[in-house]
């Protein structure tokens, strides 16, 4: 999805100029230079255009990463603010609204839960019968015994479209997610569009529930109030990431599985190279595998080798994803707006070796260091596990599509709300305070 371009005016004269801005990382044309400092050349956002000139050119990403698109799927975009300074304001002020209201709904639940069953039935025939709402349902969802046998809830079921995981692709036909689990069902959601995501409402009926701040009591209501607009909303920013493998074997794609039965995602063919693209919502994680040497990995950022991995791995996350595996390996707690990428070693083999937060919009690539013992592997949220060669590499970058995800209260008490919830950060028995004769 393009983003509508900045004109650059100097004077009266040059306002009707073919000349502008935009943003590289939210075209599909976006190139990874290979350059030495891992950037294509470009002009300085504050450098002006020669007079005359028509050439169109582009920006290379701020230290804040690429603009995110401000749209999410077919009709739900931000609210704009008239206060919005410079891309920076406050969390509390992003909300969401609606270009036409809400028709279509894919709802999400966690396979394999009886106690899914009820709330998922009572949540459907509301949207169906009371909404009058397009319901997508996972195909394998519907596979339930539990769910297939009951009759009376049949003639809900018949008015479902149903969809395959890798087989079609819905991503221009949802104009609103609810998800009913865990944390892995707004992982899974954010998996199933590669693009622009569609606002996302997660109900908390799983584990740890750390991304899903709304409770199934008043699901009604709370419904409603989505739909109708101007919902507090948290834009997750994703990670853009590009796996490139050397061909070592001869491999057929017939509707992306390969002869192996492993599904890719975006495989594109270059001369004895395979590429593949994945957007990520937690992180990226580099490990050891199954071998018992440490990992060696180099990891260089803009082009730059910064340092080696020599221990178990490396986690790379977004400000969503420090809460999850990174927070396990010892990192901070990110806020998920403020625009950063983490890296973090797992069980370094180094005492000075801490995690580091690098601004968003680097570019990070991983690859196994040449004197390598091993080989390592990689997994994208926890999904797409493959095994990294020498000679494959892995780019990692800010990716301009993020994840908005609707808000309780808003964006900072939803998230420390959490933090106490669910990690019980900060939390202790209270000193004694002294009494008047101390």
């Amino acid at each position: 999805m393009e983003m509508n371009r900045e004109k650059l005016c100097t004077n009266k004269a040059d306002v009707s100029s073919e000349s502008a801005y935009h943003c590289s990382a939210c075209h599909d044309d976006e190139e990874w230079s290979s350059t030495s400092r891992g950037r294509a050349k470009s002009r300085s956002l504050s450098a002006s255009p020669a007079l005359g000139s028509t050439k169109e050119f582009r920006r290379t990403r701020s230290l804040h990463g690429p603009c995110p698109v401000t749209t999410f799927g077919p009709k739900a975009c931000m609210l704009q603010n008239p206060k919005t300074i410079m891309h920076i304001q406050d969390p509390a002020s992003q909300r969401l609204t609606w270009n036409k209201p809400p028709k279509s709904i894919l709802v999400i639940k966690k396979i394999r839960d009886a106690s899914l069953l009820q709330p998922f039935k009572e949540l459907c025939v509301y949207l169906t019968e009371e909404n009058n709402m397009i319901v997508y349902v996972e195909k394998k969802v519907l596979e339930d015994p539990a769910i297939a046998n009951d009759d009376n809830f049949g003639p809900v079921k018949k008015k479902f479209c149903t969809f395959r995981e890798d087989y079609d692709d819905i991503s221009n036909q949802i104009d609103f997610i609810i998800c009913l689990g865990g944390d892995g069902t707004l992982l899974y959601a954010s998996s199933l569009f590669q693009g622009s995501v569609p606002p996302v409402m997660a109900f908390h009926l799983g584990s740890l529930g750390f991304l899903t701040p709304f409770n199934f009591e008043n699901f009604q209501s709370q419904v409603t109030q989505v739909i109708e607009g101007n919902a507090a909303l948290v834009l997750r920013s994703r990670l853009k990431v590009k796996v490139v493998k050397e061909n070592r074997e001869k491999t057929t794609i017939q509707n992306g599985i390969e002869e192996n039965g492993v599904v890719s995602t975006n495989i594109e063919k270059e001369v004895g190279k395979q590429i593949m693209q994945y957007q990520v919502l937690n992180e990226v994680v580099v490990d050891r595998g199954p071998s018992s040497y440490l990992s060696n990995v180099d990891v260089f950022l803009d082009g730059h080798l910064i340092t080696t991995v020599q221990g178990d791995g490396v986690i790379v996350s977004t400000p969503t994803g420090s809460t999850a595996y990174a927070a396990a390996a010892g990192a901070s707690m990110i806020h998920p707006n403020v625009p950063a990428i983490m890296i973090t070693p797992i069980c370094p083999h180094s005492l000075s070796f801490r995690p580091i937060v690098v601004p968003a919009g680097v570019e990070l690539k991983i690859m196994l260091s040449p004197d390598a013992r091993n080989t390592a592997w990689v997994s994208f949220d926890g999904r797409k596990r493959q095994e990294i060669c020498h000679g494959d590499s892995i780019s990692i970058t800010t990716s301009c599509y993020p994840l908005p995800s609707i808000c309780f209260r808003d964006p900072v008490s939803d998230w420390f709300e959490s933090l106490a919830e669910c990690l019980h950060w900060n939390v202790r028995k209270k000193q004694n305070n002294f009494t008047v004769e101390e």
